[in-house]
């Protein structure tokens, strides 16, 4: 008996979906450069955990 696996694809449509969706947060002031900043920090920190117990510090100033 075969499997078949179930893939999900977003497709053209989603993808311009959301990246009309960016831009019109960006627009509005919903995304910020200090967001970006704060989110890009995060996710270094998460990512790098090591080195934040090290006491390393990952803060991405905009």
């Amino acid at each position: 008996m075969a499997y078949r696996h179930r893939r999900t694809h977003i497709g053209l449509v989603g993808i311009i979906y959301l990246v009309i969706g960016l831009f019109v947060a960006w627009d509005r002031g919903y995304i910020t450069p200090e967001l970006l900043g704060k989110l890009l920090s995060a996710v270094l920190a998460v990512v790098l955990w090591f080195l934040v117990l090290l006491g390393v510090d990952l803060t991405i100033d905009t």
